[in-house]
């Protein structure tokens, strides 16, 4: 009977760490061709914004959700974006339930007296959540082209003129910018979040633009055509991502994507762990229901090659590997006293050599991004390694968290649009603390991750015990990972 358990171990095990191998052979894939873009100079047709009949039209859409400390920022910002007024309609697509309402229309109105042509777009209900919202100022919007902006983000003020002039070429559906971060050094958690984000906006976002992969419009610092929006079927609120979807939908349909990495769009960083939490949930489980939904669409699809297909199934399945990467953690222990029991059994365990070249793989996709940012040099090399390997654990650490989520997009178990909350916060100073949408509630995971902590202590318990240290490396970095959001969930609150 231990022996049949041990078997089955091995096997789930084995499926995991091939998939986790798998998807980094596919960032290795998507660096090849990040660094084969990077020596290119791809000229693109563009409109002359010094020819008035060339101007498009173009509506900028800001949904809101009771946001109170970021709305006032975020409409002056937005106010001072170089376009003439005649071709520029501001739509303010406010859902908020607090009293941030009367402020965002006091705001309003005063930018109104300016001559700016800026509306404030009321519903009744939240039904579609941002999806409707964006949906039902579509319905009305005024432009050839719409401009997406969360009410974190800032944009600079020659914006429009860095991207809308792309769309001389018909076939481009969505141009999309690179996200910045406004408080990248705030803390440990805000450096973890902005070193991952910059991997995702150029090793892959590049890596697949540059060879007509499909990539995904981010949910906001992108700009649509208003036209392929309707082609591809509208916004849809049936999974957490709507912008996945509809990317996926638009490039279904034969739509071009441009990605900007040289426009870099500043975007405040969620500084506590709870508001990070809520929003790698939606990320997460987001991402697997739009694999339930869009995977066979995209394989039976005669209009995309196979390479493009495969990618597409990988960029679907991108939040799944949190659920393989915990499926090995928790097995590995096992795995250790399976390994000193069945001596014959040895030869399977060579399979741990396919997690040290995924993680050897990453350590060098993740290089590349990060100098490109950065900067090269030994001193900028050193600080990579240390945070690689701290991303490494605490993303680790959110593997139980985001497996959940991931679980519960395969499974179609339908949940609300929980929105990040937001802060206004740039500097070491400033605090989030006081902040009114901030949950107070301890997430049920949290007692877990604790557990979990503990577990991978015994790991390395174990390694000493056994006199076994080959898994000793990655017991320390899971327990340091889930012990960082443990700690962090305990200790930040409002």
């Amino acid at each position: 009977m231990v022996l049949t358990l041990s078997y089955i171990a091995i096997v789930i095990y084995s499926i995991a760490l091939l998939l986790i191998f798998f998807y980094s052979l596919a960032q290795l894939n998507l660096l090849v061709n990040y660094l084969g873009h990077k020596k290119k100079n791809n000229e693109a047709p563009k409109f002359n914004l010094l020819d008035p009949r060339e101007i498009p039209h173009v509506t900028i859409q800001l949904p809101i959700y009771n946001e109170e400390y970021v709305v006032e920022r975020l409409l002056e910002n937005i106010a001072k974006i170089e376009y003439p007024q005649n071709k520029l309609e501001i739509q303010v697509l406010d859902d908020s339930t607090d009293e941030s309402v009367s402020e965002t229309a006091r705001h309003i109105e005063k930018l109104r007296e300016t001559g700016l042509d800026i509306r404030h777009i009321r519903r009744e209900n939240r039904q579609g959540y941002k999806a409707g919202a964006l949906k039902e100022g579509l319905r009305i919007a005024k432009g050839e082209f719409i401009a997406i902006f969360d009410a974190d983000f800032l944009p600079d003020s020659d914006w429009l003129k860095k991207t809308v002039i792309y769309f001389k070429d018909p076939e481009i559906g969505v141009v999309q910018t690179r996200w910045g971060h406004l408080n990248r050094d705030y803390s440990l958690l805000t450096k973890i979040q902005a070193f991952a984000l910059d991997a995702h906006f150029t090793l892959e976002q590049v890596g697949r633009n540059s060879k007509g992969h499909f990539i995904n419009f981010n949910g906001t610092a992108g700009i649509w055509r208003k036209e392929c929006i309707i082609d591809a079927g509208n916004w849809e609120g049936d999974t957490l991502t709507e912008d996945l979807d509809l990317s996926y939908r638009a490039q279904l349909k034969n739509w071009k994507f441009k990605y900007l990495e040289d426009v870099e769009t500043p975007a405040e960083l969620p500084v506590v762990i709870s508001a990070a939490r809520s929003q790698q949930f939606r990320w997460n489980k987001g991402g697997a229901e739009n694999f339930r939904k869009t995977v066979t669409r995209v394989l039976a699809a005669k209009n995309i090659p196979l390479k493009t297909k495969l990618h597409g199934v990988l960029h679907l399945l991108n939040s799944s590997m949190f659920l393989c990467v915990f499926v090995v953690a928790l097995l590995s222990i096992p795995m250790l006293y399976i390994k000193n029991t069945f001596g014959h059994l040895d030869w399977i365990f060579e399979v741990t050599s396919f997690f040290i070249a995924s993680t050897i793989i990453l350590f060098v996709c993740y290089w590349f991004t990060y100098k490109n940012i950065q900067g090269s040099g030994f001193e900028n090399f050193i600080d990579y390694i240390k945070m690689f390997f701290t991303f490494f654990s605490v993303a680790m650490g959110f593997s139980l968290h985001n497996s959940v989520a991931v679980l519960e997009g395969h499974m179609g178990k339908r949940s609300e649009f929980v929105r990040t909350p937001k802060f206004n916060i740039k500097n070491l100073t400033d605090s989030w603390k006081g902040n009114k949408y901030l949950h107070q509630k301890i997430s049920p995971n949290t007692m877990l991750e604790a557990i979990l902590a503990f577990y991978f202590l015994f790991g390395m318990y174990s390694a000493i015990s056994l006199n076994d240290y080959g898994l000793f490396p990655f017991h320390f970095m899971l327990f340091l990972g889930f012990g960082f959001v443990f700690f962090k969930s305990m200790t930040s609150k409002a």
